[in-house]
């Protein structure tokens, strides 16, 4: 018999699935930390959590019993998936549930924008009754821009051309095709977007690519009368900006679900007219809070009953053999996908990815999902790992490719990877030397020898002299140490293409990158941020 423990208020339809179940017995216990919480947990083989309860190290320490955690919900940041992948732990979450919560919700604060709800309710309990005041605007014929067309985003694009709004859409790993299909109007970037929309709505993760994604350098690029929605996540939107956009009159009006700090209680925002703000309300429906709890419960007794493992967050099913066969390939691949997001434009059409020589007969269908976490990771809210990364890739339309060849180039051993997109076709490789030293060989179409981790620089250049001193010199005015290097030129004459590689000891200010770009013969410059030596990707354990 399965004992399954309930640590947080879950819905009662998900009680009932947990009742109906003959092979299991549970609990529910409430309000647990520490201490407390570490020696429950060591009495049940399963746990079902929302965000209330904090599974830290500390609470799995010496935890024997325990086989599978599941969330009732997205996020998993009160739980420390490496100590419980490092406990044999399985950590689910119910990624889907709330998806037509927060699409509803974000289409609810477009509307209360575009119709003044708020301010003619408070009006009215005021005493007043000023109709002409509150002019609204419809949503019909208006332009809608989404950022962001993953399962929400495309449930908003849905929505919105029920209302029939004219859709575009921005998302740089949604294949085009896809977004046609779906009734999108692909978007090459952000900057084309903002001209043309009369309403903005933002649904990623909170990256660094895509923290302060509005603001006030960018103020000027909105179409004048916008009105921007944010249910996603806090600090895509720089507050700041957005105040001076209202206060302007470039913004027409602002709606927040999400904030920097949470809660949030006090902010100018809330102040001003024209803006409507509530309290995280994304997936506070009874439905959305019943799906994740019914979801949560299917995870574990489908994990349980047959060893099914979906949505897992941490964890892959390999055996400790195969682990060690395949741990420098994984590693090689993710840091190739992490590079190819950082160095191919436009949108991703298909991947390929190319194993030759000994990798040929490894598990490369784990590799390859080690490639798509990294080239995936900066743009999906959900957390990837070699389980779901290469499912998530298909779902934006984007095609999958292996290739083997067993018979060995230049390099006894070696992974490529190319990445497709309506610009071109960007391509990497890389492989290992001795035991543990990955390394990058090829770049486009350039053969060179570079260093896999830590902070890039790629640059695309003209081959003439006075290149590296250049970038030498700029860099050493800033203070910024330049540990390794390596030059890949096309043929064997001087003069042609080249592209270059630099490992750099700190991260450049952009006035540097900047002065580095403006050299005549420099065509392109990139910082490429990797992983520290010997950090795997996400779910693998070290």
């Amino acid at each position: 018999m399965v004992r399954i423990v309930v640590l947080d208020k879950l819905s009662q339809e998900g009680l009932q699935l947990l009742e109906q179940a003959p092979d299991v017995e549970y609990e529910v216990r409430l309000g647990l930390a520490g201490e407390e919480l570490r020696q429950v947990l060591m009495e049940f083989d399963g746990a079902i959590c929302r965000s209330g309860v904090k599974i830290t190290a500390e609470v799995l320490a010496g935890n024997r019993r325990l086989r599978a955690i599941a969330r009732a919900g997205v996020g998993t940041d009160n739980i420390d998936k490496q100590a419980a992948t490092r406990a044999g732990i399985v950590v689910m979450n119910t990624p889907s549930g709330n998806t037509i919560s927060t699409a509803e919700h974000t289409l609810a604060l477009m509307l209360a924008l575009a119709r003044n709800i708020v301010p003619a309710f408070q009006s009215l309990r005021q005493g007043r009754w000023e109709r002409s005041r509150y002019m609204g605007t419809q949503l019909a014929g208006k332009t809608l821009g989404i950022i962001g067309l993953g399962r929400i985003g495309q449930a908003v694009a849905a929505r919105a051309r029920a209302f029939q709004m004219r859709v575009l859409g921005y998302d740089p790993y949604l294949s085009r095709e896809r977004a046609e299909a779906l009734g999108v109007e692909p978007m090459d970037s952000v900057e084309e977007m903002l001209p043309q929309v009369d309403f903005l709505t933002v649904h990623t993760p909170l990256t660094p690519e895509t923290r302060n994604l509005i603001n006030k350098d960018n103020l000027h690029l909105l179409k004048p009368g916008v009105r921007l929605i944010n249910a996603a996540r806090g600090g895509i939107y720089n507050e700041e900006a957005l105040l001076e956009g209202l206060r302007s009159g470039r913004i027409a009006g602002v709606a927040l679900d999400v904030y920097e700090q949470e809660p949030c209680t006090q902010s100018p925002l809330f102040e001003l007219p024209h803006v409507v703000c509530t309290p995280h309300l994304g997936a506070s429906t009874e439905e959305a809070q019943a799906q994740v709890a019914k979801e949560a419960v299917e995870l574990l007794l489908e994990f349980f009953r047959h060893g099914t493992i979906r949505h897992a967050v941490n964890v892959t099913p390999l055996s400790r053999q195969e682990m060690e066969s395949v741990r420098n390939e994984l590693n090689i691949a993710y840091r190739l996908g992490l590079f190819l997001a950082a160095w191919h434009r436009g949108a991703p059409r298909k991947c390929r990815l190319i194993y030759r020589g000994e990798v040929a007969d490894k598990p490369t269908r784990l590799v390859t999902s080690a490639f798509c976490i990294g080239l995936l990771q900066a743009a999906l809210e959900e957390e990837l790992n070699l389980i779901n990364a290469e499912v998530l890739l298909r779902e934006r339309g984007i095609q999958l490719e292996e290739q083997t060849q067993r018979r060995s180039g230049s390099f006894q051993s070696l992974i490529a990877a190319e990445v497709e997109t309506d610009q071109g076709v960007f391509r990497a490789a890389g492989t290992v030397f001795g035991q543990r030293m990955i390394r990058l060989v090829q770049v486009d179409d350039f053969r060179l020898e570079a260093y896999l981790d830590g902070i890039l620089l790629a640059f695309r250049h003209r081959d003439v002299p006075g290149i590296i001193g250049r970038i030498g010199t700029i860099f050493g005015d800033h203070q910024v140490n330049i540990a390794q290097m390596a030059v890949g030129r096309a043929g064997d004459r001087p003069g042609g293409e080249a592209v270059g590689v630099m490992n750099l000891d700190s991260r450049p200010p952009q006035e540097a990158l900047d002065l580095v770009a403006q050299h005549p013969e420099i065509k392109r410059v990139q910082v490429i941020e990797l992983p520290p030596p010997g950090e795997l990707p996400p779910g693998v354990a070290p």
